[in-house]
């Protein structure tokens, strides 16, 4: 497993970004996708459909994705996550501190969408912040209860045969500094 400042192998063509809920995989996703001139695509935005039911064809839109040469995507979802695994040659973990960091962040986005309304994948909008108290799916509450999965899942992805290169970052600057650092090296060295 890889760090902050190890360079990377070879430029990555195919990256997925894991995290647990909020930690900033979608930002981080776009913007290695910015730095390897290749598409992003937003996992929920498969998944989710009106009314934030699963859409029946998420399988089959993340396979004719996987299927392509370059792409950045979040590693989430338990039925997307082996196809993305599979096919990808970097996955990259954002291991933030949650209490400090990562449940700060999705508090503030998520109460920041419910007050403006924000219309998400397919006309969503988050729901009302009282249901955290009933709705085990809440974002809130599903952020907390799957804060851990990510230390057993990104070892397994790693040590799989043909798994991905797995490089774990650990705050925000490290991500950042990854970036800007070992993975636009990649980029320049492909380049010679």
């Amino acid at each position: 497993m890889l760090g902050v400042d190890h360079p990377l192998p070879a430029r990555p063509r195919r990256v997925a970004v894991a995290g647990v809920a909020g930690v900033g995989k979608t930002t981080a996703a776009a913007r290695i996708a910015g730095v390897l001139g290749a598409p992003h695509t937003e996992i929920d935005a498969l998944f989710h459909g009106p009314g934030w039911t699963p859409r029946p064809s998420f399988l089959d839109e993340v396979g004719e994705l996987v299927a392509g040469g370059s792409w950045v995507v979040e590693w989430q979802y338990a039925t997307a996550r082996p196809l993305i695994a599979r096919r990808a040659d970097l996955l990259v973990w954002l291991d933030l501190p949650f209490w400090r960091v990562t449940f700060p962040q999705v508090l503030r986005r998520t109460v920041r969408r419910r007050a403006a309304r924000e219309v998400l994948w397919n006309g969503n909008v988050e729901p009302p912040l009282h249901r955290v108290l009933t709705d085990r799916q809440h974002i809130l509450r599903w952020a907390v209860s799957t804060r851990h999965k990510f230390r057993t899942l990104v070892p397994e992805a790693h040590r799989s045969v043909d798994g991905p290169t797995v490089v774990r970052l650990r705050s925000r600057s490290e991500v950042t500094r990854w970036i800007e650092g070992p993975l636009v090296e990649s980029v320049r060295r492909s380049r010679h």
